[in-house]
């Protein structure tokens, strides 16, 4: 399935009436299993073009639409920054709630929540309730939910943004671990450069408001192990090239702070 953003354009109306673009000529593709990442300074539209194509918003102009899907609504699965667990349910029944809503059968659910809980870490803690989990096992548990439903693309809004560094290092690469077995699409949002060249097969360098495209690098690197000495240099050359893609964007956000 391949993933096209097609003319995307984005307006509200601010607090004063005024017309505000938030984003504007929004063209790029997800190819079947590819991992596209969206970074950009503050205030660029990269969570609104993440709830655009996730459908949770709709575009003032252009469209999204999937080829080569048989069905016209393909399954969606989404980890936001705030992971939003059902405080009531522990981690078993939250891993299985997309599964429930779309009616699938027990045998279905025990099968498949077992297996997405054991995929990401947690198995032994099934019975366990969100307020007896650290900040990465309860991502790890909103990761599985998204994954239960088995989606046609994965969306991730920032997921390890409120995590502490070495949490979130240990994220990425579980993610990338999780995303060698699975293979989805992917469209991942985030404000870490690093992350973005650590993670994606393509990044999308967003400009600031009015967000538009500025440049979409291929990381020409290997998809796991990036992080070992041989590649450090060519990453850093990612990382100083995206930098200074939006580095005018960044302060320019920071003085409106």
């Amino acid at each position: 399935m391949r993933v096209v953003v097609d003319n995307v354009e984005k307006t509200f109306i601010d607090s004063k009436k005024r017309e505000v673009t938030a984003l504007e000529n929004i063209n790029f593709s997800i190819e079947e299993q590819e991992f596209v990442v969206l970074v950009g300074p503050s205030g660029c539209g990269k969570s609104t073009l993440l709830n655009i194509v996730g459908g949770l918003l709709s575009p003032s102009k252009g469209e999204v639409y999937f080829e080569g899907k048989e069905q016209k609504n393909p399954k969606l699965g989404i980890v936001f920054q705030e992971i939003a667990l059902l405080p009531w349910r522990n981690v078993y029944e939250n891993v299985i709630y997309g599964l429930e809503e779309s009616g699938a059968s027990k045998q279905e659910q025990k099968v498949k929540g077992k297996h997405y809980i054991d995929m990401v870490g947690l198995t032994g803690f099934e019975k366990a309730f969100p307020k007896q989990l650290s900040g990465g096992m309860k991502q790890r548990a909103g990761i599985a939910r998204a994954l239960a439903v088995e989606p046609d693309l994965l969306l991730m809004d920032e997921p390890f943004s409120a995590l502490d560094a070495q949490t979130r290092t240990i994220m990425q690469e579980e993610l990338l671990t999780i995303w060698d077995r699975t293979r989805l699409s992917t469209l991942y949002v985030t404000h870490n450069i690093q992350e973005a060249v650590y993670l994606a097969d393509r990044v999308i360098v967003l400009s600031r408001h009015p967000g538009h495209i500025k440049k979409i690098i291929k990381i020409e690197l290997p998809k796991m192990g990036r992080d070992q000495e041989k590649y450090r240099s060519q990453f850093e050359r990612y990382s100083q090239e995206i930098w200074s893609l939006i580095r005018h964007d960044a302060e320019e956000a920071l003085k409106e702070a």
